[in-house]
Order: structure tokens, then C-alpha cells, then sequence
């Protein structure tokens, strides 16, 4: 080789090395499902997103479908290796094979570049790569130590919003990026409230250190409006806004649509008029009126520190949310503010789940007589409820009546069918965003619906309870459970059984047996009736 073409080599090596879009462009070459190996040209989209990548360490991609985005992460990956000593880039995706098809489009372009080019391989496998200036490349499964126990210069998570305990495995990545590694975050999305979900939320209004790229689909110049019809017909409207239109809110499996979530925030969503209790977090939206009927549903803290006891005041006849509290208090103390906040609210129909240490918050209101408590149909695997019932209460059937609300294997999935149903009609009224933020990462895993990892949804479970309630018990329209006062010993015209549940007749006096249902008036004498 003459002098002439060594410095012409020199010249375009220290070009390449600074430049990863004339790289990639001049010499690199990616295999297309169609037409083989063709040269990789990149759009102007995909040449803005690279210079991103390294002009920032942390960056998140929210990207629509076929924008080949992991191609060009392939590309800038082996950029790093070829022209950077001891770069170790570790690929995580949602299965080995996804991570192991990365490391291969980087082999590919490697094995196509000109030898002058062409990095000297010490290790060469279906999972990793590994080159003589030390830098590496390779795929792991994801779990959550993956990563843990090297050093990184670059981590590319890949589909991130589809990886199982992303938070875990980015919590790892935090020591192993402390020396100045950089990390490239990418996904479709896949519902809100996960970490990816949380990361590009956090990167658009500034408050984390990633840089946010949006590739929507519309920016790809080969694509219009008749390939994004056509996605419609492929995929399903809903699939394609998430896939096409990098849409969170259609996006996931919320129990919930994501939409009528977003539309509650446009509509009833509003600041308390007051933020009261010991800890601030009894928040008030509308004061007692005591021509109104009120019912007090609450879920109770398991007691692990990892949950809230939470609990809704809602408007029987309007559904809507007049009060809301989620905090952590003693049991007993929680126990005996539900009945507080019950008689304050006209002797509301007080429910509370009774499950685990829920016996304990329900306590206070058998020790204090509260005689608007709701009972359910006992559930067998509850235990003897003698004790619960010993306070004054003489029960007609105690082998058949329990206090509280029994969510089990059978009930709990017909709660939550009932607050979708709801919410699919629209008819609940909610100002909380607390309640509304619970309910966006409220979701199927599986056939169980549940909080995703690492969120919570007491306040969601407390509502099911209250929806369930009022269209069953409420409406005394369900087999084989028995309203509170059925139960109860001494039912006759001075019982609270009405109290809270009937509307002033034409004299302002209550009659404590009728309830409104819808416009109608509907009497409940047969209640009266212990035959």
C-alpha cells in the first residue's frame, strides 16, 4: 500500500471516528427482509436521533412501529466499539432473542465493512461480541441483577415498556453507570405508570437526566396517511394508536380504558376544598348535607408498610366523590375515624372490607354501636365472628352475617367488573387524582387484575366496594346476601336502617322505610317481615 492511500485511509478512519452518520451511511450495510444485504441509509429523522444518542448519555425513544430504530442503535453500538477502547455495552430486551437480534445486526455490519475498518475479534458468539481494543457487545436475558455486577458504558433496554421488573433492573444499572456510562431506553408504549412510561413523562418535563426522541410515525418519509389507514384495518384502531401514534393512553391493559381515565381528568377533576385530618390527607370536595344520602367505603392496610388504608364518601343517589382519604394510621385509630366520618356524613352506610387485619378497623364500630354498618353473607374462610359480634349486637342468623365486606376469590372479581362497568358508562362522579392515577395503572396481569409492580391500589379497591355495594345491597336487588338491619335486633320505626337511605317525604319527615331508585320511591316494609 502506497503513502498516497494509507493517508487517504487515516484521513476517512478519523472521519469515521468522529462522524457516525457518515459511518454508517458510507460503509455500513444492514440486512433488509426483502432485498438482502442494501446500504444503510438513514432518514433524516434516524441521522438527528443519532447524533442524540451521542450528544447526551441518557436518552429515551418513544417510537412508532418499523422506524427501525434498533437498527440504528445496532449501528451507533458498533460505532462505539470500533473507534472507543474498552466500551462495554450490555443489550437487556423483553427475551433473550429479542437482545441476541441486536448483537446480530451489529455482527452483520461488522462482517460487511472493509478490512481497514474492521475490528480484530477475540470472542465471536450468537450472544456476544468482542473485539482487540477491549470493547464488548453483548445480549442477557432480562432479570432483575442483569447487569449488576460490571462496569457499563452504554445500557440499551429495548422495548423497555415490555421488559418484567424493569425497575429492578434499572435500580442495578444505577453503580454500573456511576463512571460515566450512558443508557439508551426504547419502547413502544405499553400503558402509563411503569418505568418507562415514568421516564419519558419525567425526560418531557425536565425533572430526570434523559433526553426524550419522539420518532411518531408520520415522520418516516415513505409512510402517509393511507399506510396509517391501512395499520387500522391490520391492527385494530386501538393497537395501531400504540404501535402507529405512540399513544400511552390507548396503549397497555388498564381494567379501566385509558381514555375515559383521560376524560375524567378533563371533567371532574378538581382540587379539594379542603385537606383535613392528622396527616392532611382526608381530602374534602363537598361538605355534608343532611338532605343527602351517604355511604362510607373503605379498604384497610394490610399492615406491612407497603400499602394505605384508604376509604370513599360517596352520594348514594349522584355517585359522586365527596371525600376520599389515603394515609397510614393505626388500625384501631382508622377504625374508629371511619365512624367518625360516617356519622358526620348522616349516618352513612358505613362498609369496610374485612379481610386480614380488617376485623380490627371494624372493631371500634361494633364496640361503639354504630348501627348503619354493612354485613355481608359470611364467607367460610373467615374466622368465627363471635367475637366480633359479641358488643351489643343480637343477630338474627350470626352463623350466616359477618360484618364488612368479604373480598375473596369469588367477589373480588366481580367488584372490579362492576367499577368497569361504571366507568365504561361514565356514571361515577371523581374529582381525586389520586383515585384517577391509581386507576391508569390499575391492570390485567394475567386473568387478575391488579396494580402494576410497584404501584398501589387501595383507593381503587375501596371504590369497587362501594360501586358493588350500591348497586346490589343498596338496591336490595341480589340473591343471597342480607342488608345491615336485617340482622340487627330491634328493627322497628326508631332503627337507623332508613337513616341515610330515604329521602323527606312531603311533610320534611323521613320515612325510614323507602329508598330512592332512580326517580321512584320504593318501599321496603317487607324488611319488617322476620318470617
Amino acid at each position: 500500500m502506497d503513502n498516497k492511500l494509507k493517508q487517504l485511509i487515516q484521513k476517512e478512519y478519523k472521519k469515521c471516528a468522529v462522524d457516525p452518520i457518515h459511518f454508517l451511511m458510507k460503509y455500513c450495510q444492514i440486512q433488509h427482509p426483502v432485498r438482502g444485504k442494501v446500504p444503510f441509509h438513514l432518514y433524516e429523522f434516524q441521522k438527528k436521533s443519532i447524533m442524540e444518542l451521542k450528544d447526551n448519555r441518557y436518552n429515551v425513544i418513544l417510537k412508532a412501529r418499523q422506524m427501525g430504530i434498533s437498527t440504528l442503535t445496532a449501528g451507533y453500538s458498533l460505532w462505539m466499539m470500533l473507534f472507543q477502547q474498552d466500551r462495554n455495552i450490555l443489550v437487556i430486551a423483553t427475551k433473550q432473542d429479542v437482545a441476541k437480534n441486536l448483537v446480530t445486526k451489529v455482527r452483520v455490519m461488522h462482517d460487511n465493512l472493509p478490512s481497514w475498518l474492521k475490528g480484530k475479534c477475540l470472542e465471536d458468539n450468537r450472544l456476544s461480541l468482542k473485539f482487540s481494543n477491549g470493547s464488548q457487545i453483548k445480549a442477557v436475558s432480562s432479570s432483575g441483577d442483569a447487569g449488576r455486577s460490571e462496569a457499563l458504558s452504554l445500557l440499551i433496554l429495548d422495548e423497555a415498556a415490555f421488559i418484567k421488573d424493569v425497575d429492578s433492573i434499572w435500580a442495578s444499572a444505577q453503580s454500573t453507570l456511576s463512571t460515566g456510562g450512558s443508557a439508551i431506553v426504547l419502547s413502544t408504549p405499553n400503558g402509563v405508570g411503569n418505568f418507562y412510561h415514568k421516564t419519558w413523562v419525567g425526560a418531557m418535563e425536565g425533572t430526570n437526566e434523559f433526553n426524550p426522541i419522539k420518532l411518531h410515525w408520520d415522520l418516516h418519509p415513505e409512510r402517509n396517511q393511507d399506510w396509517r389507514d391501512e395499520q387500522d384495518q391490520l391492527l385494530g384502531p386501538k393497537h395501531a394508536a400504540q404501535e402507529c401514534d405512540c399513544d400511552f393512553i390507548t396503549s397497555g391493559n388498564t381494567v379501566v380504558d385509558g381514555t375515559i381515565i383521560q376524560w375524567y381528568e378533563q371533567t371532574h377533576l378538581k382540587e379539594p376544598i379542603e385537606k383535613k385530618g392528622f396527616d392532611g390527607n382526608f381530602w374534602v370536595w363537598g361538605y355534608p348535607d343532611y338532605t343527602r344520602d351517604y355511604m362510607v367505603c373503605a379498604d384497610v392496610a394490610r399492615g406491612d408498610g407497603k400499602d394505605f388504608s384508604a376509604f370513599h364518601v360517596i352520594d348514594v343517589e349522584s355517585m359522586e366523590q365527596v371525600a376520599e382519604y389515603r394515609g397510614m394510621v393505626g388500625t384501631k385509630d382508622y377504625g374508629n375515624m371511619l365512624v367518625n366520618v360516617a356519622t358526620e356524613y348522616n349516618d352513612a352506610l358505613l362498609i369496610i372490607e374485612n379481610a386480614n387485619v380488617g376485623w380490627a378497623a371494624i372493631q371500634p364500630a361494633v364496640d361503639r354501636m354504630y348501627k348503619n354498618l354493612y354485613y355481608s353473607a359470611k364467607d367460610l374462610t373467615i374466622v368465627d365472628t363471635q367475637v366480633q359480634l359479641s358488643q351489643g349486637f343480637d343477630l338474627k342468623g350470626k352463623d350466616k352475617m359477618v360484618p364488612g365486606f368479604s373480598t375473596t376469590a369469588k367477589t373480588r372479581p366481580m367488584i372490579i367488573s362492576k367499577l368497569e362497568s361504571y366507568f365504561r358508562e361514565k356514571a361515577p362522579i371523581i374529582h381525586s387524582q389520586r383515585l384517577l392515577d391509581e386507576l391508569f395503572v390499575f391492570i390485567w396481569n394475567g386473568s387478575r387484575a391488579e396494580a402494576a409492580n410497584g404501584y398501589n391500589d387501595d383507593l381503587t379497591m375501596a371504590f369497587c366496594i362501594g360501586m358493588w355495594v350500591r348497586d346490589t345491597a343498596l338496591r336490595l336487588r341480589q340473591e343471597g346476601m342480607e342488608m345491615t338491619k336485617l340482622a340487627l335486633g330491634g328493627i322497628g320505626s326508631n332503627s337507623s336502617f332508613g337513616q341515610g337511605f330515604s329521602q323527606n317525604n312531603q311533610f320534611g319527615q323521613r320515612n325510614p322505610w323507602q329508598m330512592k331508585v332512580g326517580t321512584e320511591d320504593e318501599s321496603i316494609e317487607w324488611l319488617l317481615d322476620k318470617n
